[in-house]
C-alpha cells in the first residue's frame, strides 16, 4: 500500500522512521516533510491545510492510506475529507477532534459523563472572564479555547496574573477561553489507539513544559519527556482508562462522531485519583519520539486497525521494557521568537536523533524553527537513558541552539531513593 503522512516535525519524523520498518507499505510519502523525514520517505511539496491538493496527490499517486501527524488538520476536517473519497486515515474527523480544538468542548463532555477532571467556567468575553476569576482560590488556571500549540495554559500564581492572561487571550476577537480551579500531584501521559469502539493502552510518558531547568520559566510545546511513566502504575492506568477514557469513547459514539486513531490523555494524579487535564487527538511531540523508540512490531497495522474497526482482534502492543528519554535542542529566543538559520553539525554522528524545525541551505542543515532536534536514548533504567541521550545530544555542534540538562529529573531522584 501507499501511504502519505503529513507533518514535518520531530513526530513526524519518528513516525516515518517507524513506518518505514513495515513490510505492509510499498512506498512511504510525506508532505512537507524536513530533511531527516526525507531519509524514510519521499518528500512532497504540499500544502497540509489545502485539502484539495491532499485529496489530489492521494488519488494521482494511489494513495490508500493517509496518516495526520498535527492536530490542525484533524480539526479542520481533512480525515473526513479523506475518508469521503475512500481514503484511510489514521487521526479522528472533525467533531471528534473538537477534543483537542476546544477545551470548554471537553470540559463540557466530563460535566456531562461524570469524568473527574477540574472545576471549570467557560467564558465568552473579557468582563465575563475576569468576574469568573473571583470564584476560584489561586493559583488558577487560564486556557485559551483552541488550538495553542502547548503554550495556551496560564498557570497563575496572583490575582495580577491570572488577569493579564486573559486580557491576553481576549485582545483577539472572537476569542474564548476556559478557567480551570488548579490541580495538584504529579502529571503523566497516557495513550490509547482506539476505533471508535475498541481501546487499546498505547504506552504512557511524563515530559517537561517548562523552557528550563528545574522547571522554570515559560511553557513550550515540550523540552524533553521519557516512557513509562512509572509513577503511573498499571493500577492507576486501567482506573483512569475506565473512569476518564473509555467514558470519552462510549460518550462519542453515541452522537454519533466514533473517535478513531490515538487519544492522548493528560492526567494529574491527585490525591483522589487521576483526573484529566486535557486531551489531544494526536500523538504527543516530544511523547511520540520515545513511544516509537520503544515500540515494537509493525506500527502501521496498528493504525489500519484503528481505521478499519478492528482492534479488538488484535490482543495488546508489545513495548519494551527499556526506558527511552528524548532531550528537545531548541533555537535560542524559543519559545518566543527562536533564532533560525543557525548550521547544525554533527547530526550523522548521532542516530538516534529525529528532526523537526530543520531545513536544507546550500548542502548545509540549519535551524528552521522553535524545536529543532530531539536526541533519544534508550537504556534500561532512566539514568541510563538520561546519559544515552545526552550523549547524542553532545556529539551535535548547534552553536545557536540549548537545551534542559534535567531531563527525566524526577524519576532518576527516584530510581536513587
Amino acid at each position: 500500500m501507499n501511504v502519505l503522512l503529513l507533518g514535518s516535525g520531530g513526530r513526524e519524523h519518528a513516525l516515518a522512521w517507524k513506518l518505514a520498518q513495515s513490510g505492509r507499505i510499498e512506498k512511504l510519502w510525506a508532505a512537507p516533510g524536513n530533511p531527516g523525514i526525507g531519509e524514510h520517505a519521499e518528500l512532497v511539496a504540499i500544502d497540509i491545510a489545502d485539502h484539495r491538493a491532499v485529496i489530489d496527490f492521494c488519488l494521482r499517486h494511489s494513495i490508500g492510506f493517509v496518516v495526520i501527524g498535527p492536530e490542525a488538520p484533524l480539526v479542520a476536517g481533512l480525515a473526513d475529507n479523506l475518508r469521503t473519497m475512500g481514503v484511510g486515515v489514521f487521526g479522528p474527523n472533525r467533531l471528534p477532534a473538537q477534543l483537542e480544538g476546544s477545551k470548554g468542548f471537553t470540559k463540557d463532555l466530563c460535566a456531562r459523563e461524570k469524568i473527574p477532571t477540574a472545576g471549570y467556567q467557560r467564558v465568552e468575553s473579557l468582563d465575563g472572564a475576569l468576574a469568573a476569576l473571583e470564584d476560584f482560590d489561586l493559583p488558577v488556571v487560564v486556557k485559551a479555547d483552541g488550538l495553542a500549540a502547548g503554550k495556551g495554559v496560564t498557570v497563575a500564581m496572583s490575582h495580577e496574573e491570572a488577569e493579564e492572561a486573559v486580557r491576553a487571550i481576549f485582545a483577539e476577537a472572537g476569542a474564548s477561553a476556559v478557567i480551570e480551579e488548579f490541580l495538584e500531584g504529579e502529571e503523566a501521559s497516557l495513550f490509547v489507539l482506539t476505533d471508535g469502539t475498541h481501546l487499546v493502552p498505547f504506552g504512557s510518558a511524563q515530559d517537561h513544559k517548562r523552557v528550563g531547568d528545574g522547571d522554570t520559566g515559560p511553557n513550550t510545546g515540550g523540552m524533553g519527556a521519557y516512557s513509562p511513566a512509572r509513577v503511573l502504575t498499571p493500577a492507576l492506568e486501567r482506573e483512569a482508562i475506565e473512569t476518564i477514557v473509555r467514558p470519552t469513547i462510549e460518550a462519542l459514539a453515541r452522537q454519533g462522531a466514533p473517535y478513531s486513531g490515538v487519544l492522548y490523555a493528560g492526567l494529574m494524579l491527585t490525591k483522589q485519583g487521576p483526573k484529566l487535564i486535557e486531551y489531544n487527538a494526536r500523538f504527543g511531540d516530544p511523547e511520540c519520539q520515545v513511544l516509537m523508540a520503544r515500540l515494537e512490531g509493525d506500527l502501521f497495522e496498528w493504525m489500519l486497525a484503528a481505521d478499519k474497526g478492528t482492534l479488538g482482534g488484535k490482543g495488546e502492543p508489545v513495548f519494551s521494557a527499556d526506558t527511552a528519554l528524548c532531550v528537545v535542542m531548541a533555537a535560542k529566543g524559543y519559545p518566543g521568537t527562536p533564532e533560525t538559520g543557525g548550521a547544525i553539525q554533527g547530526v550523522a554522528h548521532a542516530p538516534a536523533v529525529f528532526q523537526a524545525g530543520t531545513r536544507l541551505e546550500g548542502g548545509t542543515l540549519v535551524a528552521s524553527g522553535g524545536r529543532v532536534l530531539a536526541a533519544v536514548g534508550v537504556g534500561p533504567d532512566v539514568r541510563a537513558a538520561q546519559a544515552a541521550a545526552y550523549a547524542q545530544v553532545d556529539a551535535i555542534d548547534f552553536p545557536t541552539g540549548f537545551c534542559r540538562r534535567d531531563i527525566g529529573w524526577r524519576e532518576v531522584a527516584r530510581e536513587g531513593s
